[in-house]
């Protein structure tokens, strides 16, 4: 019996019997511990039902935590104007005083000095309040995928966005043979003010203790901050999976059917903010089964994927109905989603940059009244939509299978200019992982900081959640793709960036189709390939039947070898800039990893003396 059963019988009134019904010593009193601390009035316990999600749903309309919109099942959630993305400097690791040094350069704080400032500034935070308490897990339930999580909140709208995004857990819960597995997380927004934002953001804090799998997060309403089951348990399950394994991964999974050849083959893909990611994955003819983050696992001998997820919580910026028709279609239906942060018209309509469509010249937004030609644009940037996977034409029909999918190639996409060609198959799992994940970069645009042409080093597009040393982190990565010797999924590399000397993109944006398509093929052994000193490209040949039957467009051969030369200089300051940048952010780095650039360093100035700067696709015969 809990120490806590009575706060429990108190505060969860008629809603109790649910709880007691688990027989979860270990819920009850992350409940209580922080229930008592937090002080709610009182506090909802949430089973699997539908009629307990249509209570959230109603209350935080009701609380105006979400506005009504004219579509039915539709609203409109508002952050406050500083509270819209992921606040990076007040997230951080809880980590032991004795491991702090070996977690290099990540967002680290002591423990005992976190757990102060946690008990100090929760106190008493919810007082005035009704808390939900609700259960979810991670991936398909009772899977060899599964993990499950319980979450205290004091908004209505996270609880609501999650019971969109994910699994409803209560029942998993029942059935779990260890009942002390779950994460936990804690969240209160804090004081409000007249418009229900947070008022203390001077101590918004996002703390993840990474020895006990549980977040805090405090004076926070944006999801980024505050849905437990996003980023929070990506980094608790990356930090696990560092110690079991297996691998936790910023990637969305994807299938490619290929009708001719009555074949569907999944891949799986990283890509920084801005790189393509989510319109790779939304690609039409293809399907989707999960578009943000996948767990692997060995499942007897397979490298299989699962889709953690069950909703989507997208950038809606730019998403249009020629970029992206399968998700703006879907945002047009009268279907259970929230958006946030974007323009509410007086058509009680929503409303954001990049929408195609022509948009009131006046509402109201996340600053505010708004009119046309203000300081502010209709949308933020980093506006948001919410919906669920299965709203979606093109979903995959294995999205919920509890085995997983089968990977067979994994994709790593990154931005520049004149460097990486658009797409390049490595010749090994760790190659892979060293030379197209490690170094993965994002270049700036002058409209992100001010200055064009920026390298951002975003190895494996995971830097913001990696949770354990950074060096132990990729030494992971390769040990478990090489435990599948023959069976590895195939690694390539894509860029859609890379630019003619006159400074315009090579490519269309339709173009990515193709070099998938080319991926596909290359998995079954369909197309040959030029050897280069990074891996294998296409031969022209082929991509000009691609690009004629997935696109009607003439590929232009010149067009080709600009596209698909190897640039050795560029190469060389790629690496050294990969080298610098682990030697200050990873000190367990194997040195291994560095004397294989360091081979490849030496390689390409060889390559450079024989063959010239820059190699055009089949001039490379080895050295």
């Amino acid at each position: 019996m809990s120490k806590y059963e009575a706060l429990l019988q108190e505060k969860l009134g008629d809603t109790f019997p649910k709880l007691a019904a688990l027989k979860n010593e270990k819920l009850n009193d992350f409940l209580g511990e922080y229930i008592e601390l937090c002080n709610p009035d009182s506090v909802y316990f949430c089973d699997d039902s539908d009629a307990d999600a249509e209570y959230i749903r109603q209350r935080s309309k009701k609380l105006g935590e979400e506005k009504q919109l004219a579509r039915e099942n539709v609203t409109m959630h508002y952050d406050g104007i500083n509270d819209q993305a992921r606040d990076k400097g007040n997230t951080k690791y809880m980590v032991p005083a004795e491991k702090l040094a070996a977690m290099g350069k990540l967002n680290c704080i002591d423990t005992n000095e976190a757990k102060a400032e946690v008990r100090s500034i929760m106190k008493d935070m919810m007082v005035g309040k009704k808390a939900i308490a609700k259960l979810f897990c991670e991936c398909p339930t009772h899977s060899p995928f599964s993990i499950a999580c319980a979450q205290l909140t004091d908004s209505c709208y996270v609880a609501h966005s999650e019971d969109i995004l994910y699994r409803r857990g209560y029942q998993h819960f029942m059935d779990m043979e260890d009942k002390d597995d779950f994460f936990r997380f804690c969240h209160s927004a804090g004081q409000l003010d007249e418009n229900g934002c947070c008022v203390n953001l001077d101590k918004r804090r996002i703390y993840q203790d990474l020895d006990n799998n549980m977040v805090f997060s405090m004076n926070a309403q944006y999801a980024g901050n505050t849905v437990g089951l996003k980023k929070h348990s990506m980094r608790l399950a990356i930090n696990k999976s560092g110690q079991e394994g297996w691998l936790c991964e910023h990637m969305f999974i994807m299938s490619i059917p290929n009708e001719a050849k009555a074949r569907s083959t999944y891949m799986v893909g990283a890509f920084p903010s801005a790189c393509g990611k989510t319109s790779t994955a939304m690609i039409p003819g293809e399907k989707i089964v999960g578009d943000d983050i996948a767990y692997f696992k060995n499942i007897n001998g397979e490298f299989r994927a699962a889709n953690v997820e069950r909703g989507i919580f997208g950038i809606i910026k730019d998403v249009n109905p020629n970029d992206d028709p399968v998700i703006f279609r879907t945002l047009q239906e009268p279907k259970e989603m929230i958006f946030s942060n974007i323009l509410t018209g007086p058509d009680n309509l929503p409303y954001w940059q990049g929408m195609g469509v022509d948009a009131p010249s006046e509402g109201v937004n996340f600053a505010g009244e708004w009119k046309e030609g203000g300081k502010t644009p209709i949308s933020h940037g980093n506006a948001r939509y919410t919906m669920r996977m299965e709203y979606l034409e093109n979903l995959d029909p294995a999205w919920d299978n509890k085995e997983g999918v089968k990977v067979q190639s994994v994709l790593y996409g990154g931005r520049d200019s004149d460097t990486t060609v658009p797409c390049e198959e490595s010749c090994c799992w760790e190659d892979g992982i060293i030379m197209k994940a490690c170094p993965l970069e994002s270049e700036t645009t002058s409209a992100t900081i001010g200055q064009e042409g920026v390298r951002v080093p975003q190895p494996m597009a995971n830097l913001d959640f990696i949770t354990y040393p950074i060096g132990d982190y990729v030494k992971n990565n390769i040990d478990f793709g090489n435990q599948f010797g023959e069976n590895c999924p195939k690694v390539f590399s894509t860029n859609y960036f890379l630019r003619t000397p006159e400074g315009q993109f090579c490519t269309s944006k339709l173009a990515k189709k193709v070099w998938l398509h080319w991926f596909e093929g290359r998995v079954y052994g369909d197309y040959e390939a030029y050897e280069t000193p990074t891996g294998f490209i296409p031969k022209y040949e082929d991509l000009k039947v691609l690009f004629k039957e997935l696109l009607d467009e003439d590929y232009c051969e010149a067009d080709y070898t600009y596209q698909f030369s190897f640039r050795c200089d560029a190469w060389v300051a790629k690496l050294e800039r990969a080298k610098a940048f682990f030697a200050d952010m990873a000190p367990t780095l194997p040195q291994s990893v560095y004397d294989y650039w360091d081979k490849k360093i030496a390689q390409f100035e060889a390559v450079k003396a024989k063959y010239g700067a820059e190699v055009k696709p089949g001039e490379y015969k080895g050295l």
